[in-house]
């Protein structure tokens, strides 16, 4: 089995072919799963789609058959052509997908280095597909890993200490802009997700008011009672009014589509600074003279000067993604290696069963020392094989004596059943 990682990433994609891959609905990424496991050489996959960056992981026993059954998938869905897609993309196997899983979750590779947003994004997206049945154990083992990993990131180093997101970013550079006039404006911030939150938030904490604009405005209204009295929830179907009232406003929504164009502008004379936080984006191309407009790639540029300050941090949370890349592959050789013996095993234990039954039918062995006649020999042969279990295990990480599991499974014709050893340690656990 291999692991391998399709990325289309702030680094290496431009901002509208992101925009033009992201997956607008659960619909859609449901079906793209379903689609890609319908291949029998792709075990299990998910799907990470944010502002930032789309990416798809995979558990393959073929690592160039689902390069390229991804890419057409992808591009079929995006209506991209295949070529511009894999021109565009990185591709990451075995060894190399899972560094970039461990720095993904552990925020070395986001647009702002310590930003904790995607540790939760990676996980919602893992949990979709696997309640989809397109993820299970293979891909589980991956992120548990990638979570302890990202843990020991953010304990040794402190690069997520006062993290900061997109939306801080945005918030930053509007009171950059607006210096300490920027206090007792109101903000408008369209979209009660989680960058909404953090922009509405951001802004609280400058002395602003926020009007919090939402589809739903039961839900949106609770959110805003939760941010406190500086917080009013209204409808998105006033939202022309409240873009020619206020200048500054955050957008993030997941619309397909711009929820603000051109049309809606009843006054080109008002300064306004506005900045779209979302993928696809949310403002269309207005022709403002007087609109300073901010979109992802420009919060990019903005962010570089915190890249420069964790960049000594970042040394050593990379140190540590290359340890525990090491653990993980030294765990699965390890896990590897247990179905192996445990058939050994289950096969002594089948030899015992039937020379005991010949013994007792002939006479060799009374009947009523069964039991005893039964212990002894599987204490004779668990201290036999207590030395060459060991050496397997031992051998099972060594990359150059791989060879030597081959060797003995072929010698003992073991027929590796994994399920049979899983109720086997199972029935054990119940026995004690």
């Amino acid at each position: 089995m291999y692991y391998q990682v399709l990325s289309f990433n702030h680094h290496n994609c431009e901002q509208a072919l992101r925009e033009s891959m992201a997956f607008g609905n659960n619909q859609e990424k449901r079906e793209f799963l379903n689609e890609l496991v319908e291949f029998k050489f792709i075990h299990e996959a998910y799907v990470v789609s944010t502002c930032n960056r789309v990416e798809i992981v995979v558990a393959t026993s073929d690592n160039f058959s689902s390069y390229h059954t991804t890419l057409g998938i992808l591009a079929k869905k995006s209506n991209i052509d295949f070529y511009k897609l894999k021109s565009s993309g990185r591709r990451y196997d075995d060894e190399e997908a899972i560094v970039h899983i461990f720095s993904v979750v552990s925020s070395l590779d986001s647009l702002v280095i310590g930003e904790s947003q995607i540790t939760g994004q990676v996980k919602d997206a893992f949990r979709f597909s696997f309640e989809n049945k397109t993820a299970g154990e293979k891909l589980s083992s991956v992120l548990s890993y990638a979570l302890k990993c990202a843990a020991e990131v953010r304990n040794v180093t402190k690069i997520s200490k006062n993290p900061i997101s997109i939306a801080s970013v945005a918030v930053a550079q509007a009171q950059k802009i607006y210096g300490e006039n920027i206090i007792g404006m109101c903000g408008v911030v369209i979209g009660a997700g989680e960058m909404g939150l953090i922009a509405a938030k951001n802004l609280l904490r400058l002395g602003c008011d926020v009007l919090l604009v939402g589809r739903n405005l039961e839900k949106t209204e609770k959110i805003a009672e939760e941010l406190g009295e500086n917080v009013k929830a209204v409808s998105v179907e006033n939202l022309t009014k409240y873009i020619n009232r206020y200048r500054l406003v955050f957008s993030a929504t997941s619309s397909s589509e711009p929820i603000i164009e051109p049309r809606m502008i009843e006054n080109s004379n008002l300064d306004r600074v506005w900045f779209d936080m979302a993928i696809p984006k949310d403002i269309g191309d207005m022709g403002l003279e007087k609109l300073k407009l901010f979109r992802i790639d420009d919060l990019k540029n903005i962010s570089n000067e915190n890249h420069a300050l964790k960049q000594e941090q970042a040394i050593r949370a990379k140190e540590i993604v290359l340890e525990y890349k090491d653990e993980y592959y030294k765990w699965l050789k390890i896990f590897s290696i247990e179905p192996v013996i445990c058939t050994m095993r289950l096969q002594v234990t089948e030899a015992i069963e039937k020379e005991l039954n010949r013994a007792i039918k002939k006479g060799f062995v009374p009947k009523e020392y069964e039991q005893n006649m039964r212990k002894m020999a599987e204490q004779m042969f668990n201290r036999f094989l207590h030395t060459p279990t060991k050496n397997l295990r031992e051998s099972s990480i060594k990359t150059d004596e791989s060879h030597k599991i081959d060797t003995v499974v072929n010698i003992f014709e073991l027929d590796i059943d994994a399920s049979q050893c899983k109720q086997n340690n199972k029935n054990k656990e119940k026995k004690k």
